[in-house]
C-alpha cells in the first residue's frame, strides 16, 4: 500500500510541476505552486485524504474496480474541474492526438467547442455538409447519433463527427428560441476550404474581401486580393469575418500586419508564467494606407477573426459593424506526464488573449463599434444566395450562349448601352444589401468618410 501512495504522488507533483505553456477560459483561480515551486503542505495532506478514499472504494464497494481506473477517473474529474479546455487524456487518447492525421477524412463542416460544459458550434464553415443543412453558429449539440454529449470532451466529440466520406451522421440540436429539439441528418463529406471566397468591387470605390477560415496559405491569398483592389482602384475595403471560426494564429496575425504600421500590438497572451508570455508586433508589410476599413462580425466570427477585429479596431485602423464576437480567447497545451510510450497526458490550460487594449477575447467576444443584427430570414437568404451562386457559375461554364452571328455592318449601328450597364450594376447592388442589413450599413459608413474626405481635399486645395 505504501508503494501505491508514493505512485499515486509521483502522478500528481507531475502535473503539478510539468513545463509546459497553455491557455484557456477567463477564470479565477486560488494561488498553486509554479512549476519550480515546492508544493504546500497542504497537498500531501489531501493525497492522503484521496489514498484513504480510494483503499475503501477498493475494500468496500460493490464491484471489483481496477486502482488504475480510480486514479485515472480523479484525474479527469480534476481537469474538468478547471475550465472547460482542460483534459486528462488516456493512454490511447493522447497517442491519438499526438499522432498527425494523414490522407483525407470526412467530416461536417463545423467548428466546435464547450461551452458552460456543453457542446456548442462556434460556426459552420461555408459551402460544407453542415452550413447547407442549416446549422447555425450558437447551436448547442445534445446528441450525436442518439447519445447525450453529457460530459463528452471536444476530441470525444470530433472523433464522433469525423468519418468516411459519404456515411451518415445524425445530430440533435438546441437552438436558442426555439421550443423544440431540431435532428439533423448529415452526409460526411471531404472538408476542403478556400480562404479567400469573395473579391469584388460594390461599386467603383468600395471593395470587399469575404475571409471564411485561417489556413497557412490565407496571406499569400489575401495579399493577391488585395492586389486585385488595387488595379480596380479601390478607395475603401469592407473585410467580411462573419461565420469565420478562426484557424492558424500566425495567419491571423499575418492578415493583422497588413494594415497596421510597424511596431503596434496585435495581439499578446499573457498567463501567470511570465515566461510564457508572447507579444506579436507589425511589421512594415502594408497595404492600402490611409484607406478606410470596415470590417463585419457577428457571432459566428471567432479566434484568429477576433483576433484580426480587436487589433484593427485598438489601433483605430478600422471601424467594427455587426453583432458581438463568440468569444474563444483561449490556447491549450498538451504536456505528457511520463517519457513511455504508453504514457497518459493532459491538456492545460494556462492563458488568455488579449488585444492591444487590454480587452480579454475569452467568453467576452469583441464587440462592434456600430452594432447591427441580422434575422434568421436575412441569413437564410444570405447563405441561399451564396450556394446559388455557387450553382449558377456551374451552370454558366455548361450552358455558355453564343453571341449570335450579325454581319458587321449591323453590329457597328448598335449604341452602347452604357445607362444600361450602370443600371444593372446598381440593381444587382441592391439585391446584394436586400437581405445583408450589416453589410449596407457598412458600405454606407465608408461613403460618408469617402465624402468627407473629398471635402477635406478641396478644403485644403482653396487655403
Amino acid at each position: 500500500m505504501i508503494f501505491q501512495r508514493y505512485w499515486f504522488v509521483s502522478i500528481v507533483l507531475l502535473i503539478f510541476l510539468s513545463p509546459g505553456i497553455s491557455a484557456g477560459a477567463d477564470i479565477e483561480l486560488e494561488a498553486s505552486p509554479t512549476p519550480q515551486s515546492v508544493p504546500d503542505r497542504s497537498i500531501y495532506d489531501n493525497l492522503e485524504l484521496f489514498t484513504r478514499v480510494m483503499e475503501i472504494v477498493n475494500d468496500k464497494y460493490v464491484e471489483d474496480v481496477k486502482r488504475q481506473e480510480l486514479i485515472y477517473g480523479a484525474l479527469d474529474g480534476m481537469m474538468k474541474s478547471l475550465d472547460d479546455y482542460s483534459q486528462f487524456m488516456e493512454p490511447q487518447v493522447y497517442k491519438e492526438m499526438k499522432v498527425e492525421t494523414k490522407g483525407e477524412f470526412g467530416g461536417v463542416g463545423i467548428e466546435i467547442t464547450l461551452r458552460g460544459g456543453i457542446l456548442t458550434i462556434i460556426s459552420p464553415i461555408e459551402d460544407t455538409p453542415g452550413s447547407r443543412a442549416g446549422l447555425h453558429a450558437g447551436d448547442k449539440i445534445v446528441k450525436i447519433e442518439g447519445e447525450s454529449t453529457k460530459d463528452i470532451t471536444l476530441f470525444g466529440a470530433v472523433k464522433k463527427l469525423r468519418g468516411k466520406p459519404g456515411t451518415e451522421v445524425n445530430i440533435t440540436i438546441m437552438r436558442p428560441g426555439e421550443t423544440e429539439f431540431l435532428d439533423f441528418a448529415i452526409v460526411r463529406d471531404i472538408i476542403k476550404v478556400d480562404s479567400v471566397k469573395e473579391v469584388k468591387m460594390l461599386d467603383d470605390e468600395i471593395g470587399y474581401i469575404r475571409l471564411v477560415q485561417f489556413q497557412e496559405n490565407t496571406v499569400k491569398e489575401f495579399e493577391e486580393a488585395l492586389e486585385e483592389l488595387e488595379e480596380a482602384g479601390i478607395k475603401a475595403l469592407v473585410l467580411d469575418l462573419r461565420w469565420n471560426p478562426g484557424g492558424l494564429l500566425t495567419s491571423a496575425i499575418g492578415i493583422s500586419d497588413l494594415f497596421l504600421d510597424k511596431g503596434k500590438l496585435i495581439v499578446e497572451t499573457r498567463g501567470r508564467n511570465k515566461e510564457l508570455e508572447m507579444q506579436a508586433k507589425s511589421t512594415i508589410r502594408q497595404f492600402l494606407s490611409g484607406v478606410p476599413m470596415v470590417i463585419l462580425i457577428n457571432k459566428g466570427s471567432a479566434s484568429g477573426s477576433e483576433i484580426v477585429a480587436g487589433a484593427l479596431r485598438d489601433n483605430y485602423r478600422a471601424v467594427l459593424v455587426g453583432t458581438t464576437s463568440f468569444g474563444k480567447g483561449s490556447v491549450q497545451s498538451v504536456l505528457p506526464l511520463s517519457r513511455e510510450e504508453n504514457a497518459p497526458g493532459i491538456r492545460l490550460t494556462t492563458g488568455r488573449y488579449y488585444t492591444a487594449s487590454q480587452r480579454v477575447i475569452q467568453d467576452n467576444g469583441i464587440e462592434p463599434d456600430v452594432k447591427v443584427e441580422m434575422s434568421i430570414e436575412d441569413m437564410k437568404e444570405f447563405f441561399k444566395k451564396k450556394y446559388q451562386k455557387l450553382d449558377n457559375i456551374a451552370a454558366e461554364e455548361t450552358d455558355v450562349e453564343e453571341e449570335p452571328d450579325l454581319p458587321e455592318e449591323v453590329k457597328t449601328e448598335l449604341p452602347e448601352d452604357k445607362d444600361g450597364e450602370k443600371a444593372g450594376a446598381a440593381e444587382e447592388s441592391e439585391e446584394e444589401y436586400a437581405h445583408d442589413p450589416q453589410l449596407r450599413t457598412a458600405v454606407d459608413i465608408l461613403k460618408g468618410i469617402l465624402i468627407q474626405q473629398h471635402f477635406d481635399e478641396e478644403a485644403g486645395a482653396d487655403s
